[in-house]
């Protein structure tokens, strides 16, 4: 499958904003996702799983650093893949 998010990050008490937003953007631009950045939000495009990891990753990499943030973000509905393949996404083991 693949997935759309849009995502906003507002760093709250940040001494230098901007520097958090840039950081996290470019985390983005390793993963292999299709990137659209708008001025209050971004939108990744990608397989599900890649998608999922991304946020789970920029969540997980910003509480590590003591930042305190709001991370908005939306779900588009997945649609398939280039081969008509609907993916399952990774078992996590969590409930």
């Amino acid at each position: 499958m693949i997935t759309t998010a849009q995502f906003t990050y507002i760093p709250l008490r940040a001494s230098n904003p901007r520097e958090s937003i840039d950081f996290l953007l470019e985390m983005v631009a390793q993963h292999d996702v299709e990137v659209d950045v708008n001025y209050l939000s971004t939108s990744v495009q990608g397989k599900t799983d890649v998608v999922f990891e991304l946020m789970r990753e920029m969540y997980d990499t910003m509480a590590v650093e003591g930042e305190e943030f709001r991370f908005h973000v939306e779900l588009l509905s997945p649609t398939l893949d280039s081969d008509g393949i609907q993916n399952k996404p990774k078992e996590t083991g969590q409930k």
